[in-house]
C-alpha cells in the first residue's frame, strides 16, 4: 500500500551501482571474506592534517551557524582565484556557487536548466550519476557513442542535437576511463556547442589528477564564446582526499549561477559551515600534500599499465584513478560476479557506465593491494582465454 504512495520519478530511479557494490564488499569483509574492495571512487589517503585542523578552529571558533546559502565569500573568492591562476579563467564571486559536493552542483544545474522533456547528451562511457540526475530533474538522458579510445565519436554527436538539446556533459578527466580531452579535441566540441547554441557542462573534479605530463585543459578557457555557454563543476573531493567533507562548486554565467542559488538556498540552505572553512584552506594553501598524492596514483597506474596481461583488454587513463578492463567475450555483469567469486575482486559492471563488456576498477588503493589485483586478474585472465 504505501509502494503505491511513491512517485513515479522515485520508483524509476535507479540506486548507485557504485556505492551498492562497495556496500557489498564490506559486507563480505565484514563475515571474513578477503576481498579487494576496488570499487569505490575515492583516495585511500586520509585528509591533510593541516585542513583538518583548520576545520577544528572553525568549530572551536563557533563558526557553526548558517551561512551565505552560495557559499562564504572568502571561499568563493579562493574559487575565482584558484580558477584564474589555475585555469585561465576569469569569474566573480557572485559566478561561483558552493555546494554539497559537485554531485550536488551537478544536480542543481540539472533542476536549473531542464524542463519536461529537455534533452541532455551524456558520452559512453559516463558516470553512472549522470543519467539518473538528468530523469529525476524532468530531462531526458541522450547516450552518445565513443569511439576506440573511449573519446566522443564526434559524427554520433552532430546526429543526435535536436532542437530539444539542452547541453552535453563534459567530464575530463573521466570517470570511469581516466580519458582526457586534449586542446584540439576540446576545440571541435566547443564549435559544435557554439554552432548549436548549447550548454556545456564541464565536471572537472578529477582535473589535478592527471599523469604522465598530459595537461588539464577547462573547454571554457578556449574563447570568451564557449565560456558563455560553460558550466564549470569541480570540488575538494578527490583533489585532497575530502570525499565526506561534500564541499563542490560551479562557476557559470550570471543567470545560471542566479538560478542555481535560488534553488540551493530552498534545498539546503547552504553548505556546512567549517567544511567551507577546511575548503577554503585546502585551495588557498600549499599544494603539496595533494602533489604527493598525485604521484602516488601515477606509480599505481604505472604499475598495473607495465604488468596486466596483454590477454586483458585495457585503455591507459591519463587522468582519475580508474581503468576499465574487459576479459573475454563475457558480459560485464558476468565478469563482476565471477572476479568476486573466484578471484575475491570487487569491481563495478561496465553496464552501468555505458561500457558493456567492461568492468571499472579503481586504483585508489595501496601497492600491496595492486601487486595482488594484477597476479589474480592475469591469473583469471589465463584461465579463461
Amino acid at each position: 500500500m504505501i509502494e503505491g504512495k511513491l512517485s513515479i520519478r522515485a520508483k524509476a530511479i535507479k540506486p548507485s551501482s557504485t556505492l551498492a557494490i562497495n556496500k557489498k564488499a564490506s559486507e563480505l569483509i565484514a563475515a571474513g571474506e578477503k576481498i579487494i574492495n576496488l570499487s569505490v571512487g575515492e583516495p585511500d589517503f586520509d585528509t591533510p592534517d593541516f585542513i583538518k585542523d583548520s576545520a577544528v578552529r572553525s568549530i572551536r571558533e563557533g563558526f557553526t551557524k548558517y551561512t551565505d546559502s552560495s557559499g562564504i565569500r572568502p571561499l568563493r573568492q579562493a574559487i575565482c582565484d584558484k580558477l584564474k591562476n589555475d585555469n585561465g579563467l576569469n569569474y566573480d564571486p557572485d559566478q561561483i556557487v558552493v555546494s554539497c559536493g559537485a554531485k550536488h552542483s551537478l544536480f542543481n544545474i540539472f533542476l536549473a536548466i531542464c524542463d519536461a522533456g529537455d534533452e541532455i547528451i551524456i558520452p559512453a562511457p559516463y558516470w553512472v550519476s549522470y543519467p539518473e540526475m538528468v530523469k529525476i530533474a524532468g530531462g531526458i538522458p541522450v547516450i552518445c557513442n565513443y569511439q576506440s579510445n573511449f573519446k566522443i565519436a564526434i559524427d554520433h554527436l552532430k546526429s543526435i542535437i535536436t532542437n530539444k538539446t539542452k547541453a552535453i556533459i563534459l567530464n575530463s578527466p573521466s570517470n570511469p576511463t581516466g580519458i582526457v580531452y586534449s586542446k584540439k579535441e576540446l576545440e571541435e566540441i566547443a564549435e559544435i556547442a557554439c554552432e548549436n547554441k548549447i550548454l556545456v557542462i564541464s565536471d572537472e573534479v578529477y582535473e589535478k589528477l592527471v599523469y604522465g605530463g598530459t595537461k588539464h585543459i577547462s573547454i571554457a578557457s578556449l574563447n570568451q564564446e564557449i565560456k558563455q555557454l560553460t558550466i564549470v563543476v569541480n570540488g575538494v573531493s578527490k583533489t585532497y582526499a575530502m570525499t565526506g567533507w561534500r564541499i563542490g562548486y560551479l562557476a557559470a554565467a550570471l543567470p545560471v549561477a542566479k538560478a542555481v542559488a535560488n534553488i540551493q538556498s530552498q534545498i539546503t540552505s547552504n553548505p556546512t559551515s567549517f567544511a567551507q572553512k577546511a575548503a577554503l584552506t585546502a585551495i588557498s594553501s600549499d599544494q603539496s600534500e595533494a602533489e604527493k598524492m598525485v604521484a602516488e596514483f601515477e606509480k599505481r597506474r604505472n604499475y598495473i599499465i607495465e604488468n596486466i596481461s596483454p590477454l586483458i583488454t585495457c585503455c591507459k587513463p591519463d587522468g582519475a584513478f580508474y581503468i576499465l578492463i574487459k576479459i573475454g567475450n563475457m558480459t560485464s555483469a558476468e565478469l563482476a560476479q565471477r572476479l568476486l567469486q573466484e578471484e575475491k575482486i570487487a569491481t563495478v559492471p561496465g553496464d552501468d557506465f555505458g561500457a558493456q563488456g567492461f568492468v571499472r576498477i579503481s586504483f585508489a588503493t595501496s601497492m600491496d593491494n595492486i601487486k595482488e589485483v594484477i597476479t589474480r586478474v592475469n591469473r583469471f585472465a589465463e584461465k579463461n582465454k
